[in-house]
């Protein structure tokens, strides 16, 4: 069955019975049939597809996934070509459909087509994410060093077998035991995936970078921080820089993701929530499990801390040194740079000092290199775990400088370079580079806070604007609204797609219909009503000032200490997630 999911267009057609996929290459004969009642799958022949059947060209399928109406189809309907990659097409999906195996929705009551509609609403939510990626017949979850560096049964597997935690993307936990989603036909990627060919000193090269977001702990920005129990970070990604010249192959791999010990930062209808470091649970068990898998898949560890070491930040930082210092792990070295504190004023400069600090053991760790037969010349032996509290913007910043840092040592090792010149004098290049690492930080700023990355404008220029302050600002304003009023529908909408939560077909009751606190509706209406009519009496004056000032100020106090209120107990008025506990979150 892998081996049909593997070409490149995709015909689907449907009966009132079944669902025929065929695979339209020239030559192949294999068509999916998927019963519509009994959901089973089999092999068959084009000669099986009725003539009747309604016929539609699709792009792929992504899988199936059960909800209260019972089982859909979801496929590609759109796909756009991002580039080649060694040979292969690489896929960007563009646009989705969800088919219902049921033809009629007459057997749920209005609560369950509500819900039904809530729940399609949700995994419409994450398709619309941009940043699905796709090949055929390559493995995008994989960096170059790992495929290397596999045995022959796995180099046999089908990609739908290969799948991985890190770059299977959102996918990777549907292929779990007993779980009702499994979203990983083509094994997509949310990621970014940017793919140029450039030109420096008349030789032409393709330069490529790849980041993958991890399936596990996946979440939006407020409500998933730290670690779970075993060691899994939040935001997650790995992220890959790829050289091809003539034949050669070189990649560079760095790491980001959240502070791998046990801590939230809950929404609080504040600018800035406090964050809240357990102290309930052992820190060093997760901590340890993260870095010992890191150990494993990427050699030696170099912690980037970029976190403020002052005010709300300063206790997270603390714990993180601490944690690293006690881990007693010889391959794990933390460094920790207040970002905000040394780029001050605008000294954008100072981040040289992070990078000199480090390019010793940039220098030992290299980067993974292949001849024109093959032939694996360099190793990576470890990578650079960045953070930040977000793993955003200031992770962005510095993981672009240290990418460049080594591409300046590839392309001179390949000869594109020339002895003594530098990737900064190369103004059409250096502008593909900033521009690229800047659609990098947007895409996963967009799938983890909501909005487009802070601090591009260094990114993309080499400096910091007054227009890139303005734009920060209105990011985070932005932001500020999305993480409090609209990330729990978000949350729950990649639970749902992951099979985090498993709807139960013609579930009687779900935890979308949970009541809100009569203080959700009641006291922001109070202190609507008391602030129209502060503004009322300032328009309408009374006959004396005197009165005028006792209605204002009686209105006035209504309103600010309702809005007193309201923001004491935040927690309340935030849109929470609904469908996987809290708890099992933290």
């Amino acid at each position: 069955m892998a081996s049909l999911f593997r070409k490149r267009h995709t015909g689907e057609h449907t009966t009132p019975e079944k669902f025929y996929i065929e695979a339209c290459d020239d030559g192949t004969n294999d068509v999916l049939a998927i019963d519509r009642v009994s959901t089973e799958m089999t092999l068959s022949g084009k000669k099986d597809i009725p003539p009747a059947a309604v016929t539609r060209p699709i792009c792929g399928i992504m899988g199936t996934i059960r909800l209260v109406a019972g089982v859909y189809l979801v496929v590609i309907t759109k796909k756009k070509k991002v580039g080649i990659l060694f040979g292969h097409n690489v896929w960007k999906a563009i646009d989705f459909d969800i088919i219902s195996y049921k033809k009629t929705m007459l057997h749920l009551t209005d609560d369950q087509m509500q819900d039904n509609k809530t729940f399609l609403s949700m995994i419409n939510n994450v398709l619309t994410t941009d940043g699905f990626y796709f090949a055929t017949d390559y493995d995008l979850t994989h960096t170059l060093q790992r495929l290397a560096n596999t045995s022959p049964d796995f180099q046999d597997m089908s990609l739908l077998e290969r799948v991985s935690g890190c770059g299977s993307a959102w996918s990777g936990k549907g292929r779990e035991p007993g779980q009702k989603c499994y979203l990983d036909t083509l094994t997509p990627s949310i990621s970014v995936i940017v793919m140029k060919s450039c030109c420096i000193n008349g030789k032409t090269f393709d330069w490529t970078l790849i980041s993958r977001r991890s399936c596990f702990r996946a979440g939006v920005r407020y409500y998933v921080r730290g670690i779970d129990s075993e060691g899994h970070a939040a935001n997650f990604v790995e992220t890959e820089q790829i050289i091809q010249y003539n034949g050669w192959k070189a990649s560079f791999v760095q790491t980001r993701g959240s502070m791998p010990f046990f801590w939230s930062q809950r929404p609080n209808l504040k600018y800035k929530p406090k964050p809240q470091i357990s102290k309930s649970t052992n820190h060093m068990d997760g901590f340890q499990r993260h870095f010992d898998s890191q150990n494993i898949l990427y050699g030696k560890q170099v912690v980037l801390n970029l976190v403020n070491q002052k005010g709300s930040e300063k206790p997270l930082e603390e714990a993180f040194a601490k944690l690293a210092a006690s881990l007693g792990n010889g391959m794990v070295k933390y460094v920790a740079f207040d970002f905000h504190k040394e780029c001050s004023r605008m000294r954008w400069d100072r981040l040289q000092i992070l990078v000199d600090s480090v390019s010793e053991m940039q220098d030992e760790y290299g980067y993974f290199l292949v001849d024109s037969d093959g032939k694996v010349l360099l190793q990576q032996d470890g990578t650079f775990r960045s953070n930040c509290m977000d793993c955003l913007d200031r992770t962005n910043v510095i993981q672009s400088l240290l990418a460049r840092r080594s591409l300046q040592s590839q392309l001179q090792r390949l000869g594109v370079l020339h002895v003594g010149q530098r990737i900064e004098e190369q103004a059409e290049f250096e502008k593909i580079y900033k521009n690229a690492w800047a659609d990098n930080a947007n895409a996963c700023a967009k799938q983890y806070a909501g909005t487009g990355a802070l601090k591009t404008d260094f990114t993309r220029t080499g400096k910091r604007t007054q227009w890139g302050l303005v734009m920060d600002g209105w990011n985070s304003l932005i932001r500020y609204y999305k993480n409090n009023f609209s990330d729990g529908f978000r949350q729950d909408s990649i639970d749902l797609f992951l099979g985090n939560y498993a709807v139960e077909e013609e579930e009687g009751s779900t935890p979308l219909r949970v009541q809100k606190d009569w203080k959700f509706l009641t006291l922001p209406i109070i202190m609507l009503v008391a602030f129209s009519m502060c503004i009322i009496c300032l328009l309408m004056a009374g006959d004396t000032w005197t009165e005028t000032l006792a209605y204002v100020l009686f209105w006035g106090t209504a309103s600010a200490c309702t809005a007193t209120v309201i923001l004491f107990n935040g927690h309340d008025f935030v849109d929470a997630p609904k469908l996987v506990q809290k708890e099992k979150m933290d």
